[in-house]
């Protein structure tokens, strides 16, 4: 049988794990990297990978490899390859693309297309028939790696992160990934506690993971036996046989091992969750097998029935720092009860501050590095032994506080809270001055202290705080001391509760990031703006509804909007289309594709009384501005606000978006439904962004960007680029 050149990848630092894995499933030449394991393997071993890893995200078949000094190499190495070999012409596929330190291509959306165009033009050019792109389960699902100067051309066995087992309901969101619990469970001896008979307690169990991938281990359950879609089942190399003959193996081999399952016990304080875990639990067909009830941590005790074994959970990390002091006493309770209760057990619990772990009062083993998406944790194992404990001294987040402020007090704390005083004193009586409710009160003007801070007024004075990324030069207790230092600052100075100060990171964005949702608190709040009454949540989402720097553009579409027809795209939340109609527009039309933000955007409708002469249309604005632009009667406007994102490649689109490169048709379209003497306006945050002035010769464009930027932003003038357009 053909040996392949295969790829695994997996979270960083559970590299090991992979290795181990690979290695009893058949893989040889095994060579670890960081986050993947290469290796060789015939489609059997391909296969037992996809079906039996319970750490790896994907399995990837290596195809090719070449160098890419152009967007032209990219392409011609792409359809190098005989794709008739791997698609039928009819067929379906998708592509992930990631590229680093290659100047030539560092914008994946843009090498995903050229990737798509190569693998299309070939198939059209040879059977005049193109397949079709489907992002969710494609025949093939193709991944290109460019590394450097080097692209390593690979199919993607897995189709979707093997870490998506079957089992959970995919619409609640999970604490941790199915392959980091077992990753935990591995690296706490649960295979040798189970095979010796051992119980399995998760104490906070939450949605149930930890449970189940115990459950699997402990009954020599397949991982991938739930799955329905891998992306080999419709590669025309596929080899059914094997496949089928694995899973026969495997469902034989799930059957006698549920048959000896051990004392596997989960409670969580949520009757919504444990619902949840339930739901997981019938799932996997594994009901009556796992008890899951509902009662709080401090009732956690063993039944003198189960025989002793291993204590996991994943509790709250504190992250959040008004949540600090309640999490420490958390682990202090729960330190208590692993002393009181479960002497003579293992446990083992994932944090990522270690200062937590201490609060137990047990003495850990050497803590394992883990990483929590992007979040560096340490697995802490013990031995629930009287000579493991000891007693912790107390230190609450306020007294962590005041420690950073008293020790810094003399120099950079002392300058961010200087500089934060003389800020408010000018903008605020600015702000005052010019009616204007909500403004940017600092900016990062100290280097050291990076971080935006909003101010907005409503009934209540609210602050949204937005800490840049450090970059990782920066130490990082040295960040988190800073950002605390900033937490503790803002509110003392400000004079407001600090429930009233709100924490966001902003950090590169990738894709349409700015517009994923972080929460569901569901909390909204009134502000206004030129006598526009607008709703901001500070809690649900990286943005809170209302981008500041946009303020002297809506303020202008409301002076310019009376008796105009308006459009809006890429609407958001809407609210410079309440502008205009607060201006006097006769009807308006918003676009977006979020369901999301147009049910915020009626709401905004509502709170100022906008009546029905203004339409709100869910759509790819792309694809409605073309079908309008090519329409027999177009409609027409006088007044246009065209702010899209700078990427998205949002399920909902047939392709991805980007601006630099779409940005030539979506003007055109839009120029061409203005009415005569209309305006457009066209922004962009994208820092890089070039107009093609030359493609667009035929419309007038005036740059009036310097304009549009806020006297409150001004320290920052590329926050944004804008133009007005004319026929």
């Amino acid at each position: 049988m053909t040996e392949y050149s295969l790829f695994a990848t997996t979270p960083k630092a559970m590299e090991g794990l992979l290795a181990d894995e690979i290695r009893s499933l058949g893989g040889n030449n095994i060579r670890q990297s960081l986050a993947g394991v290469s290796f060789e393997g015939d489609l059997e071993t391909a296969y037992r990978c996809c079906l039996w890893s319970r750490t790896a995200n994907r399995i990837l078949l290596q195809l090719d490899h070449f160098e890419v000094d152009s967007q032209e190499d990219l392409y011609d190495g792409v359809k190098k390859t005989n794709w008739f070999e791997h698609l039928q012409p009819e067929g379906s596929f998708a592509v992930t693309f990631s590229a680093k330190n290659n100047k030539a291509i560092n914008n994946t959306h843009f090498g995903a297309l050229k990737v798509k165009d190569a693998i299309v033009d070939q198939m059209r050019s040879k059977f005049h028939k193109r397949p079709r792109i489907d992002t969710r389960q494609p025949d093939i699902h193709i991944n290109v790696y460019l590394q450097g100067k080097t692209a390593q051309l690979s199919l993607d066995l897995s189709g979707e992160s093997l870490h998506k087992r079957g089992y959970r309901d995919t619409s609640i969101a999970a604490p941790i990934k199915e392959n980091l619990a077992a990753a935990m469970l591995l690296r706490s001896g649960w295979p040798e506690i189970a095979k010796a008979g051992g119980s399995l307690l998760d104490p906070m169990c939450g949605s149930g993971t930890l449970l189940l991938e115990g459950a699997l281990i402990a009954a020599d359950f397949a991982p991938g036996l739930l799955r329905e879609y891998f992306g080999f089942l419709g590669w025309k190399k596929h080899a059914a046989e094997i496949w089928q003959r694995l899973r026969a193996e495997a469902e034989q081999r799930r059957t006698d091992g549920i048959a000896n399952l051990p004392v596997i016990v989960g409670f969580d304080q949520s009757r919504r969750t444990v619902a949840t875990a339930l739901k997981h639990i019938e799932n996997a067909g594994l009901l009556h097998k796992i008890h899951v009830e509902k009662r709080d941590i401090t009732l956690a005790e063993p039944a003198e029935s189960w025989p002793t074994g291993l204590v996991i959970c994943n509790p709250p990390y504190g992250e959040r720092l008004g949540d600090e002091e309640q999490t420490a006493e958390l682990y202090r309770q729960f330190g208590e009860i692993m002393k009181q209760r479960f002497v003579g057990w293992q446990a083992a619990i994932i944090i990522s501050n270690p200062e937590l772990g201490f609060r137990l009062g047990i003495r850990s083993r050497k803590p394992i590095t883990l990483y929590n998406g992007a979040l560096e944790c340490k697995l802490l194992r013990f031995a629930i032994e009287p000579e493991a404990f000891f007693v912790p001294k107390s230190k609450t987040a306020q007294d962590r506080i005041e420690l950073i402020l008293h020790n810094s007090r003399d120099s950079q704390a002392e300058m961010f809270a200087n500089r934060l005083k003389k800020n408010l004193k000018k903008w605020r009586k600015w702000a005052k001055q010019n009616d204007i409710r909500c403004y940017r009160l600092y900016d990062a003007d100290l280097p050291e202290y990076a971080v935006a801070i909003d101010v907005y007024q409503g009934e209540k004075t609210w602050v949204n705080v937005q800490e840049y990324e450090a970059p990782k030069s920066i130490d990082e207790d040295k960040a988190n001391d800073r950002l605390a230092g900033v937490m503790a600052e803002i509110p003392r100075i400000l004079e407001i509760p600090s429930n009233q100060v709100f924490l966001k990171i902003r950090r590169k964005q990738k894709s349409s990031e700015q517009y994923e949702k972080q929460g569901d608190q569901g909390h909204f709040h009134v502000v206004e703006e030129g006598g526009c009454r607008l709703l901001v949540n500070f809690e649900d989402y990286l943005d809170t509804g209302l981008f500041l720097d946009h303020r002297p553009i809506r303020l202008r579409i409301q002076q310019q909007a009376q008796g105009k027809r308006f459009l809006n795209l890429f609407a958001y939340t809407a609210s410079a289309t309440v502008h205009a109609a607060k201006g006097g527009a006769v009807s308006s039309t918003t676009v977006d594709m979020s369901n999301s933000y147009l049910q915020w955007a009626k709401n905004n409708f509502a709170l100022n009384g906008i009546g029905n002469e203004h339409k709100l249309v869910r759509a790819n604005c792309m694809a409605w501005l073309e079908s309008q632009a090519q329409a027999k009667i177009k409609p027409q406007f006088d007044l246009i606000f065209l702010d899209p994102p700078t990427f998205s490649n949002s399920k909902k689109m047939d392709e991805a978006f980007d601006i630099q490169n779409d940005h030539i048709t979506l003007i055109s379209n839009a120029a061409s439904l203005l009415a005569p003497n209309g305006i457009l306006y066209f922004s962009t945050n994208f820092r890089r962004f070039k107009m093609d002035s030359q493609k667009l010769a035929h419309l007038t464009i005036e740059d009036i960007s310097a304009e549009t930027i806020p006297e409150d932003f001004a320290r920052n003038p590329k926050i944004h680029y804008c133009w007005s357009i004319r026929k």
